[in-house]
């Protein structure tokens, strides 16, 4: 394969990308727009980007909003209840139906890497046990992570801790956690020290529900840094959402992002549902209930986006388009100045990827060759425009193709 006439992020020129055996072999700069020939596939001065990745979502939980009850307060409490309601419908045809479909809406959207929590606070594990399977089956087709996650505590559930270690012994690439709903400060804590000793028992990775709470006095971010500093495992330690941040006052955040500085872990944030599920507790000024996801950039500290939930009975949309994400994150987050436009592809794109540690990943000699093609020549034009994904190749082979959207009538106003 080979593709011409392509942009690459932060460069000016045209450039030529070959590919063989499923890699890239050759990146060329031209000195001009080439005419395409029958075997060569012509990027029309559009941008050629490393693959998106979805960094958290609930694959288990798609596609379930109103059943068997609409969360018709909106709020996350609310949406764990109707969840658990939910779960006695679990089986693995269920499971296996919804997660499919909800990862061929990712991947017609440009994602190729995935990483999704899995409720382990039933007693059956057939969640852990189903989307394993299913990353195992797709190895080939799409990098699917599974995170063990105790939606109602690990050790304010019953047995939770035990099922948190049989998901691990099950497959779980990853330990999880939500130390702000166990039922009390020290059992928070006590399940961050217990994540902790799982990971290294088991060498997997940590993504932690993390102060998922507008409570200001919600403060297990500093302990989970703090034991992953200790640790050293900061690379391979991500915080989500950490929303109670966007309540902190200021003199204790530029403590805290010393801490976070050094201890070198991850973030992960959810602008959409976050702003819909904080602030509730608010009249007016209300709060949006986000990440300081800018300070976070400034602060030269890894954060990226994720959809978290699609049709389930958290949030009741999502479409798979984490351009879409990006674009509410650059306006919520008040991300909007040309520089914070010119690397904003990065929050979806190489941010992610450093989070969910996926090894060669970019668009670099010797990598597999797995790209996609946007409609536009740099980041901000990328992102202004909203358009479709062109074209999705995995180790070579093209896995999604479109045509960009074409105006059929004839433009009226510049006729009158």
């Amino acid at each position: 394969m080979k593709v011409i006439n392509a942009r690459l992020r932060h460069q000016a020129e045209l450039f030529t990308v070959h590919i063989e055996n499923g890699s890239f072999v050759s990146i060329e700069e031209q000195t001009e727009r080439l005419s395409a020939h029958s075997s060569e596939f012509d990027a029309n001065e559009n941008l050629l980007c490393a693959p998106f990745v979805e960094p958290h979502i609930h694959l288990d939980a798609a596609l379930t909003a109103g059943e068997p009850e609409w969360n018709n307060s909106g709020t996350l409490f609310e949406g764990i209840e109707r969840w658990s309601q939910r779960k006695s419908m679990l089986n693995e045809a269920d499971i296996r139906q919804r997660a499919l479909s909800t990862i061929e809406l990712l991947v017609q959207n440009g994602v190729q890497a995935i990483r999704t929590h899995t409720d382990t606070t039933d007693p059956t594990l057939i969640g852990v046990r189903t989307l394993c399977a299913l990353r195992d089956e797709l190895k080939d087709k799409i990098d699917l992570q599974v995170v063990a996650f105790p939606q109602d505590g690990m050790l304010s559930y019953p047995n939770g801790l035990k099922l948190m270690e049989e998901a691990l012994e099950i497959g779980a690439d990853v330990v999880g956690g939500i130390p702000h709903f166990e039922y009390t400060r020290e059992l928070g804590e006590q399940s961050v020290k217990k994540i902790i000793e799982l990971a290294k028992k088991y060498d997997r990775l940590i993504d932690v529900h993390c102060d998922e709470i507008d409570d200001p006095n919600s403060r297990f971010l500093e302990f989970l840094a703090c034991e992953a500093l200790f640790h050293d495992m900061g690379e391979k330690v991500t915080a989500s959402h950490t929303t109670a941040m966007h309540s902190y006052d200021n003199a204790y955040c530029s403590k805290l992002f010393r801490l976070l500085k050094n201890s070198g872990i991850n973030f992960i944030s959810c602008p959409t549902e976050s702003i819909h599920l904080q602030g509730r507790f608010d009249s007016y000024p209300k709060r949006r209930g986000v990440t300081r996801v800018k300070e976070l950039r400034e602060a030269d500290i890894n954060v990226c986006l994720g959809q978290d939930s699609i049709f389930d009975p958290w949030y009741s949309l999502g479409n798979g388009k984490l351009l879409r994400t990006l674009d509410f994150a650059m306006h919520i987050c008040q991300m909007m100045g040309y520089k914070d436009y010119a690397s904003a592809l990065d929050m979806i794109t190489d941010n992610s990827a450093k989070a969910l540690c996926l090894n060669n990943y970019g668009i670099k000699v010797g990598h597999p060759a797995n790209f996609i093609l946007l409609e536009g020549f740099d980041d901000y034009s990328v992102l202004r425009k909203q358009g479709e994904v062109l074209l999705s190749v995995r180790r070579g082979e093209i896995i999604v193709e479109r045509k960009p959207a074409q105006v059929i009538s004839k433009p009226w106003i510049s006729t009158l």
